[in-house]
């Protein structure tokens, strides 16, 4: 009896020893169709869609299990069993999944499965921590109140994210980089690949570090572009990373004849700015669809912000002297334009943001050596409050744990990993610097400076060339191999107007019902030019009253065509030369638009009045009636863009 016992007892326990390690392992399953939510318009037969189903807990196996969303891009050759390359995305709290269309044309895709997953808590994996947060601290910065309300506020928000996972039986604890990183090596083992290569981007650089410490056999090159070097410092250098890539843009402008001489004394302008913003906050008008108040209040904190998420795209680096300019100038419909930014800025899971933030990056950060450093640049009135703020929100995030999550990444050293390191020259938030001292603790790395570029510079022409090379032909760049790339051309003699935003949104909607009359109206007034022009050569018109009104029309149609045509052609053209420009104006040269634009409104009206008062004496009145309305309906569309 004893040993019938015995065996039933160790059956039981190779059982449940044998359910752990499949739960440690991880499972991936296909899903029949995509749970991309633009699904219907992504046509490649070639996306494998699925979950991989882990534990929530890695140290506890039998813990609740948790799905983690994965996209498959099988590469475009045909290979059979091609190497794969994962996308790791930053944050924390960004996914990758949603981001599926950067990679269907990439050239690493040719030889490459592309592996994209939103890291656990994010996008569609389940469960998702706290969606909507992002949006509540969009409507905290939009109030006109204090910083510290501000930080009250969101420190206030997140915890009842907290309190609300807590509830639904989620473990915090376990939403941090090392449990990505097993999530990773059980996703590699389930879906197949011996070994494959490994791309962070941001805060997802740092994710890549743990792994490659954990499971250095699993990779078989890594990039990392943007990257943490020392996650004690992500913090606590937040100010003096911010403020050195800030200060590359003044010198730049002060070097530039055209720079210095459209903004003058940009940096003191700039402290000036932030003095007049906390005592005199600027309140912009913004749709309801952003913000349910419709209103976004900028102070001080929020222009510093601003600046700081500029630095991280160069086409926006070369806007920041016109910015602060109009900051300074109090424009509010240029300004309300950047709001959507500040949308953008808080467009991820927050709940995994502080999952991960709380449990093992603030609490190796130290707040009074950042506002020790703030203190360096007197006119900046301290840290910026939006980073800041999350030393407060942890600080009561952790009360009553136990104990915090520090990495030792010595091992790193060890492997013969060949790493490529990327840092853009004027990224404020993982400065250039950061690239040779990532490189530094690899025995394998080489760091390469982006120059002109902000924060993830990988995906440039430049760089999108140096990866696929480095990853395709084990190619080592040229330290300055982005030497070549573009030089940073600040942006210069801007005529501010708000309705060029306006009019470049209208038109890239494509609303058929909105664009209809406009088209119909180019229509008739092309016709009329054509078939009148013709008719007045001929001299068909015997009338003096009849010569004149039609010759008014002609012009007018003429000067509304020009005019129309010319700003559609401007924005283009701007778009091509620098996007955001539109958020402001549009270049000087083209100036004559507005003349031309003046001009067909004064013909117009001279039309108009003339019309009226000869319209008993006037033949084919129904025409002219439909032609001095068709320019007066691309009068309004001018009129309802705000170019006028």
């Amino acid at each position: 009896m004893n040993t019938y016992m015995k065996n039933i007892f160790n059956a039981l326990l190779l059982l449940i020893t044998c359910t752990a390690l499949h739960g440690q392992e991880g499972t991936f399953k296909k899903v029949d169709s995509s749970y991309h939510r633009y699904a219907d318009y992504i046509e490649d037969d070639a996306i494998t869609w699925g979950y991989l189903s882990v534990p929530e807990d890695w140290n506890q196996p039998m813990s609740d299990s948790i799905k983690i969303a994965v996209s498959v891009l099988k590469n475009t050759s045909g290979k059979a069993n091609a190497e794969a390359l994962v996308f790791i995305q930053g944050g924390p709290g960004q996914g990758s999944v949603d981001d599926v269309w950067s990679w269907l044309n990439h050239s690493l895709r040719k030889n490459h499965d592309i592996v994209l997953f939103d890291t656990r808590g994010t996008g569609y994996s389940q469960p998702r921590l706290c969606p909507d947060l992002g949006k509540e601290f969009l409507a905290i910065l939009a109030k006109n109140q204090s910083p510290s309300k501000d930080e009250e506020q969101k420190a206030n928000a997140a915890l009842a994210c907290k309190s609300d996972l807590i509830k639904k039986g989620i473990n915090i604890e376990a939403y941090q980089s090392t449990s990505v990183a097993k999530d990773l090596h059980a996703l590699k083992n389930s879906l197949g690949y011996k070994q494959w290569n490994i791309y962070g981007v941001s805060y997802g650089t740092y994710m890549a570090q743990v792994y490659a410490n954990m499971f250095p056999n699993d990779i078989s090159k890594l990039i990392l572009d943007s990257s943490i070097s020392n996650i004690t410092e992500y913090y606590t250098a937040n100010t003096t990373n911010y403020m050195t890539s800030l200060q590359k843009v003044f010198k730049a402008c002060e070097a530039d004849e055209n720079c210095n001489k459209n903004y003058p004394n940009i940096e003191n302008i700039y402290y000036e700015v932030i003095a007049d913003l906390e005592k005199n906050p600027i309140t912009v008008d913004v749709d309801k669809f952003l913000i349910e108040s419709e209103s976004f209040t900028f102070n001080a904190e929020d222009f510093k912000v601003a600046l700081q998420q500029a630095l991280y795209n160069k086409q926006l680096v070369a806007v920041i002297p016109l910015l602060i300019y109009e900051f300074k100038a109090r424009n509010k419909i240029a300004l309300g334009n950047l709001v959507p930014a500040f949308s953008a800025l808080l467009n991820m899971d927050y709940g995994v943001y502080y999952c991960v933030s709380c449990n093992e990056t603030l609490p190796v950060n130290d707040i009074e050596t950042l506002e020790q450093q703030s203190k360096t640049y007197k006119g900046l009135k301290g840290p910026i409050s939006f980073y800041k703020s999350d030393f407060v929100v942890c600080d009561q995030w952790n009360i009553q744990k136990d104990s915090i999550i520090y990495q030792n990444l010595d091992k790193l050293k060890e492997s013969n990993i060949p790493v490529l390191v990327f840092g853009g020259e004027f990224d404020p938030i993982t400065p250039e610097g950061n690239a040779e001292k990532t490189a530094n603790l690899f025995n394998n790395g080489t760091a390469v400076t982006a120059y002109t570029y902000g924060h993830v510079p990988s995906f440039t022409r430049i760089g999108t060339e140096v990866v696929t090379a480095f990853i395709d032909k084990n190619e080592v760049p040229e330290k300055e191999v982005f030497k070549k790339a573009p030089a940073l051309q600040i942006v210069n003699s801007i005529t501010v107007n708000g309705g060029v935003s306006s009019m470049g949104n209208s038109l890239d909607e494509q609303d058929p019902l909105f664009l209809t009359p406009l088209l119909i109206a180019l229509g008739v007034a092309l016709a009329f030019i054509i078939a009148h022009g013709i008719k007045l050569i001929r001299r068909k018109y015997k009338k003096l009253s009849d010569k004149i009104v039609r010759i008014l029309c002609l012009l007018t149609s003429v000067f509304g065509i020009i005019s129309l045509i010319g700003f559609v052609n401007a924005l283009l053209t701007t778009v091509d030369q620098n996007f955001y420009i539109l958020a402001f104006g549009l270049p000087s040269s083209y100036d004559y638009l507005y003349i031309f634009m003046w001009i067909f409104l004064g013909l117009l009206s001279l039309t108009l009045l003339f019309y009226v008062i000869k319209i008993k004496q006037l033949n084919e009145r129904s025409i002219l009636f439909s032609i001095v309305f068709s320019n007066i309906l691309i009068a309004v569309y001018f009129l309802y863009w705000g170019i006028i």
